[in-house]
């Protein structure tokens, strides 16, 4: 069995988190999904767990930050294209989300990203074939 990622991410409305990401083109795994958590499809081993903050609150006993003041985690997604990269973008801002800095082209690798309705940072980069190998 491969490994599976699952980020778990405390949103304040769940519905329109959802309907934000849908709007993304994310899907959800209705198995792990209820009133109090959605399970997003990112990828084959990939999921975000979007979780209400009382959800959230029974894995930690440390506060749930605030991403729109604080800075959490940084959930970077690669994309097919610098205009995936894009597209991504611009579909996030129409759905009411927000851009945070500008993009950057480092020559190998092209850069953008979004913040969600709760502030989250999700990065996008499209990483060049002739990317330097390590």
């Amino acid at each position: 069995m491969s490994t599976q990622i699952f980020v778990n991410l405390p949103v304040r409305d769940l519905a329109a988190s959802i309907d934000f990401f849908k709007r993304l083109g994310f899907g959800f795994n209705n198995q792990f999904t209820d009133e109090t958590a959605a399970c997003m499809v990112i990828g084959d081993n990939i999921y975000a767990m979007l979780l209400t903050h009382p959800k959230f609150q029974t894995f930690t006993s440390n506060p749930i930050c605030d991403a729109r003041k604080s800075t959490e985690v940084l959930v970077c997604l690669s994309r097919d294209s610098r205009e995936a990269v894009d597209q991504m973008v611009k579909q996030a801002v129409a759905a009411g989300g927000n851009t945070y800095t500008e993009s950057k082209d480092h020559g190998f690798m092209y850069q953008h990203g979004f913040q969600d309705l709760d502030g989250h940072i999700w990065e996008l980069i499209h990483m060049s074939p002739e990317a330097p190998q390590a």
